[in-house]
């Protein structure tokens, strides 16, 4: 019984620091502005794009005999 309550106690320890942590953080945070809005949008884009472009890389690397055989390989 007593190893529960220690165990809970833990628990209830452990949510309640990261709560905290989380919600001084979200206070800290300043609103951004018009520019720092733009800046993170382009940013954003910029990753989305570059994860797209090695997408379609990665799967124009795989057209041809060297892919099909390494597809192929993979099966067995």
């Amino acid at each position: 019984m007593v190893y529960l309550v220690l165990a809970a106690t833990a628990v209830v320890s452990i949510l309640t620091a990261a709560v905290t942590v989380l919600v001084g953080r979200q206070r800290r945070r300043m609103d951004s502005g018009p520019e720092a809005r733009r800046i993170e949008s382009a940013a954003t884009k910029g990753v989305r794009d570059a994860r797209r472009q090695a997408h379609a890389q990665q799967h124009f690397n795989d057209v041809g005999p060297l892919g099909a055989l390494r597809d192929r390989d993979s099966l067995s």
